[in-house]
C-alpha cells in the first residue's frame, strides 16, 4: 500500500509540473464552458434592421420606439425609398426592415385595422423567422396596450416577405457552411500531416538538398490538395443543384475563383501548423480541433455572430471560414457580385499572405 501511495504522490508531481497537462485539464474546460455559454444561444441580439416609416405619426413612432428599445434589434438608421432599402440588403449590413406605409395612422382609426411590411433577409431561415416573430410579438403588444381604451378593437397585420429564401429552406444555410467546413478541415489537415510526415520519416532532410528551393518544395507538397479541393467543392455543388436544389444564384466563374482562394488561404495555414509541429498526431489534434471548432462556433454557420459578447465577434474575424461563408451566402444565395463581396476577399489574400510570410521565415532549412 505505501509503495501503491508513492506512485500516486509521484504522478501528482508530475501532472502538477507540467504546464501543458494542467492547462488541458483545467483550462480548456473553463474555456470551453465560457465559450459555448455565450455562443450557443437560440436567442437573437442586436439584430441590425432599418426602417421606412412613410406615415410618420404616432402610431409609426411609438412601434419604432418600442422595436429600437428592444435589446433584440439595433436600429441602424431609416431609409427613404426602396432603393436604399434594397442597397442596404445587397450590402449585407441589416438582416430585416418594416415600411410603415403613408396612411399608417389613418386607417388604423377609420378602419380599424392598419397593415405594416416586414422583411427579412431568409438566407439564414431560422435567424429570419425568429427576427420577424420578434417584430411580430411586439406589434402585438403595441394592438393589445391601445385596445384597452377602445370599444372596438384595433388590428395591426404585419405582412412577413422573405428575402433570397421565400421557402425558408435549410439547405440555403446548411450548404455554405459545410462548404467552408469541408474545404478548411481537408485542406489544413492533409498538408500538414504531409509535410510533417516527411520530418517524421528523415525524408525532408533529402528534399533539403535537392536543386529545389525550399518554397518549391512546400508548394510542391501543397499543390495535389488544391486540386483534390477543388474536386470536393464541384461535388458539393452538383449535390447541392441537383439533389438539394440550391443552384448558384450568382457567377459560377467567381464562386470558383473564391474558393480557389479560400482553398490556398486553408493550405497556406496548413503549412504554418506543419512548420511549427514535429509529429503528426500533433499536427492532426490541431487541425481538427483547432479548426473544425472556429469554424463551427465562429462563423456564422451553426450560431449568429450578432449574439455572442464584443470578445468573441472581435475573434471570429480572424476566422478564415467566417468570411469565405459570407462570400458563399452572398455569390451562391443572393446572387450579388465581386462588388459586394471585395472587402471579404481582401481579408482572405491578406490573411494567404501574412501566413505564407511567417512560414517562409519560420522555415528551417537544417532540421538538426
Amino acid at each position: 500500500m505505501k509503495q501503491f501511495l508513492i506512485f500516486v504522490k509521484k504522478e501528482f508531481a508530475h501532472v502538477l509540473r507540467d504546464r501543458k497537462t494542467l492547462l488541458i485539464l483545467f483550462g480548456m474546460p473553463i474555456a470551453q464552458i465560457l465559450i459555448f455559454g455565450f455562443a450557443l444561444s437560440n436567442e437573437v441580439k442586436n439584430a441590425r434592421i432599418v426602417v421606412m416609416d412613410q406615415a410618420k405619426d404616432d402610431a409609426s413612432r411609438n412601434i419604432i420606439a418600442r422595436i429600437a428599445s428592444s435589446h433584440n434589434f439595433e436600429l441602424v438608421h431609416t431609409v427613404n425609398n426602396r432603393r436604399q432599402l434594397q442597397a442596404a440588403f445587397k450590402s449585407g449590413t441589416i438582416k430585416l426592415a418594416v415600411i410603415f406605409p403613408a396612411n399608417f395612422n389613418a386607417d388604423l382609426l377609420h378602419q380599424n385595422k392598419a397593415q405594416l411590411q416586414v422583411i427579412a433577409d431568409a438566407s439564414d431561415p431560422n435567424y429570419a423567422t425568429t427576427v420577424t416573430n420578434y417584430v411580430s410579438s411586439i406589434v402585438q403588444d403595441y394592438s393589445a396596450e391601445i385596445n384597452e381604451q377602445t370599444v372596438i378593437p384595433y388590428r395591426i397585420i404585419p405582412q412577413i416577405r422573405m428575402l433570397y429564401n421565400p421557402q425558408l429552406k435549410g439547405a440555403p444555410s446548411f450548404v455554405p457552411g459545410v462548404m467552408a467546413l469541408v474545404l478548411m478541415l481537408v485542406c489544413v489537415m492533409m498538408t500538414a500531416i504531409s509535410i510533417v510526415k516527411e520530418k517524421e520519416t528523415g525524408t525532408m532532410e533529402i528534399l533539403l538538398v535537392s536543386p529545389m528551393s525550399p518554397l518549391m518544395i512546400i508548394i510542391s507538397k501543397a499543390a495535389p490538395y488544391l486540386l483534390l479541393s477543388l474536386i470536393n467543392l464541384t461535388s458539393i455543388l452538383l449535390l447541392s443543384t441537383f439533389v438539394l436544389d440550391v443552384p448558384v444564384k450568382g457567377s459560377l466563374l467567381l464562386l470558383f475563383a473564391e474558393s480557389t482562394l479560400f482553398i490556398i488561404t486553408c493550405l497556406s495555414l496548413g503549412i504554418f501548423i506543419s512548420i511549427k509541429t514535429s509529429s503528426q498526431q500533433v499536427a492532426m489534434l490541431i487541425s481538427l480541433m483547432g479548426m473544425m471548432l472556429p469554424t463551427i462556433l465562429f462563423s456564422g454557420f451553426m450560431f449568429p455572430i450578432e449574439n455572442m459578447p464584443l470578445p468573441l465577434q472581435l475573434i471570429s474575424n480572424i476566422v478564415p471560414s467566417k468570411w469565405y461563408y459570407i462570400i458563399v451566402k452572398t455569390i451562391m444565395i443572393k446572387g450579388l457580385g465581386f462588388t459586394a463581396i471585395w472587402k471579404e476577399t481582401l481579408i482572405l489574400t491578406g490573411t494567404t499572405l501574412a501566413l505564407l510570410a511567417i512560414s517562409l521565415k519560420s522555415f528551417k532549412i537544417r532540421l538538426s
